[in-house]
């Protein structure tokens, strides 16, 4: 079954044209990851799938949502999760003021409580009571994905989450994420970090100048080559000639 389903979609900023009939569909229960060069138009295609922004051309199927932004919008914000790539919110309110306004949003649910405090724990988030204004990337992208993942949504959309975490922050993340595929969820995840993308992804998809170029398994990309996804990446999207050229200069 899928959860979602992404048609021609398009996305223009004045004559830039950041979507060009990106097209995919992902599978309840699999993390994706979603891979590409700066500028490929990763990040444009997440705000549009969360109704940040809202595209100019296709269709998307959220969750059975046909086109959900913005007349279905709460319906469907409701049911997923966005962690983005610059945790900038509320800088005024404190860590513990924050997460005290998500779980009334949801209605202070027990078990929504409970995994908060192992997640606080599990990320050693000791900092509730400064502002977030004053807390530093890391600690930041922390408290987001504490009150995104507490709430266990069906769709988790991540951009560039491993950004800013310690090493034992981003283990615990990887396993948790693994966790929640298991149990039914589905995990759409920007990244520029290939290492991740191949230990935990179930479904690759690559963009490369608004387009897409390729998804698939690891193992079906490599179509019996036996090659590492930093090679594969680097060779769809064209930039393995530029590595040789480079390399031979510098004699490397």
């Amino acid at each position: 079954m899928l959860a979602l389903k992404v048609r021609n979609l398009v996305k223009s900023y004045g004559n830039f044209r950041a979507l060009d009939g990106v097209t995919f569909e992902v599978k309840r229960g699999e993390i994706f990851a979603f891979l590409g060069p700066n500028g490929a138009g990763k990040t444009t295609t997440v705000k549009v799938l969360t109704g940040v922004i809202y595209h100019d051309e296709g269709e998307i199927e959220i969750l059975g949502y046909r086109n959900p932004y913005p007349k279905l919008e709460v319906k469907v914000k409701r049911r997923i999760g966005f962690v983005p790539d610059e945790p900038e919110v509320y800088p005024y309110f404190t860590g513990a003021e924050f997460l005290s306004f998500i779980l009334d949003i949801f209605g202070k649910p027990q078990d929504m409580k409970e995994r908060m405090e192992e997640l606080l724990d599990a990320f050693n988030v000791d900092y509730l009571g400064k502002m977030i204004k004053d807390m530093s990337h890391g600690m930041k992208q922390k408290l987001i994905l504490v009150s995104v993942l507490m709430r266990e949504p069906e769709i988790l959309f991540l951009d560039e989450p491993i950004v800013g975490l310690d090493v034992k922050s981003a283990k615990i993340l990887k396993m948790y994420l693994r966790k929640l595929a298991d149990s039914g969820r589905t995990i759409f995840m920007n990244t520029h970090v290939l290492e991740i993308a191949e230990k935990i992804a179930d479904e690759i998809g690559i963009i490369d100048n608004g387009k897409m170029i390729a998804q698939g398994s690891i193992e079906n990309l490599r179509k019996g080559e036996d090659t590492s996804l930093e090679d594969l990446f680097l060779k769809l999207t064209g930039q393995d000639e530029d590595v040789r050229r480079l390399a031979k200069e510098l004699e490397i």
